[in-house]
């Protein structure tokens, strides 16, 4: 959803507070589709700072459908997302050399879905458990082991004795 910015940009000193549906249903990225279980609105403050310079201050809480990483899982994830920034028009002269342009700020509006798609990607956890205590899935049949034991003989040989087992089975009589 886009937000005009235009009333906030032009006029010293305007606050403006809004509610704004957040539309996506799924999180899309490079790392796969994750469904959007529950969303609340986008809770927007916008404040100009100067002239041309617009303050966007906002909150929204997400719960994301993810993948545990140990047994996968489905666990319901939940983003309790706060930002703020500073932005400039797109006619301000000063700043355009000097300062970056969010890529969610188009023009003169604000793209809402964008913002929070960001907001998603700085926030994305680094692992995910469906529970501190994940057994994971078993590497032989891969079932999952927080169900049950599976009965698969997990053994790993240490492959630093792999030699000396050579050793052995070359002197064993046969």
């Amino acid at each position: 959803m886009l937000v005009n910015l235009t009333d906030v940009f032009t006029n010293e000193g305007c606050v403006q507070e809004l509610t704004v549906p957040f539309e996506p249903d799924a999180f899309i990225s490079r790392f796969g589709r994750f469904p959007i279980k529950e969303k609340q609105p986008v809770a927007l403050k916008l404040s100009n700072i100067a002239q041309g310079k617009v303050l966007v201050e906002g909150q929204t809480v997400l719960t994301v459908v993810l993948a545990c990483d140990r047994c996968l899982a489905d666990v319901d994830y939940t983003f309790d997302l706060s930002f703020a920034f500073e932005t400039v028009s797109p006619d301000y002269t000063e700043a355009a050399a000097e300062e970056d342009v969010p890529e969610f700020i188009e023009g003169y509006h604000l793209n809402v879905d964008e913002l929070i798609r960001n907001e998603l990607s700085l926030n994305w956890p680094v692992k995910i458990l469906c529970r501190d205590s994940c057994k994971g899935i078993c590497k032989v049949c891969g079932k999952n082991l927080n169900d049950g034991d599976c009965g698969c003989d997990d053994f790993v040989p240490d492959p630093r004795m792999a030699a000396i087992k050579n050793i052995f089975e070359a002197n064993k009589e046969v």
